[in-house]
């Protein structure tokens, strides 16, 4: 998002501009609150307008998909991970 920010610099009005520093500083925090289920439903909102971001760098488009498929990626082997060490953890 930050390299996605340097492009929009020489092209895009400052709103977009705020408005993707805001998020870009959100991504920053977000990995903080991972340990609650608010970071991951703060993480997972934050993909849309990553996405969205497109509209101002069309590259984002792909780069926002890449990475919220990722994310998506890292929720389901994490779960799975978890069941796993469950599994093998005594009781």
């Amino acid at each position: 998002m930050g390299f996605a920010l340097l492009i929009a610099m020489n092209s895009s009005d400052t709103w977009e501009i705020v408005v993707g520093g805001i998020v870009a500083l959100l991504l920053l925090l977000t990995p903080g609150l991972l340990k609650r289920k608010s970071g991951w439903i703060l993480g997972s909102a934050l993909q849309i307008p990553v996405v969205g971001f497109g509209l101002v760098v069309t590259m984002m488009y792909f780069l926002g998909g890449v990475f919220a498929l990722l994310w998506i990626a890292a929720i389901v082997v994490g779960r799975a991970g978890e069941a796993a060490r469950a599994r093998l953890t005594p009781q």
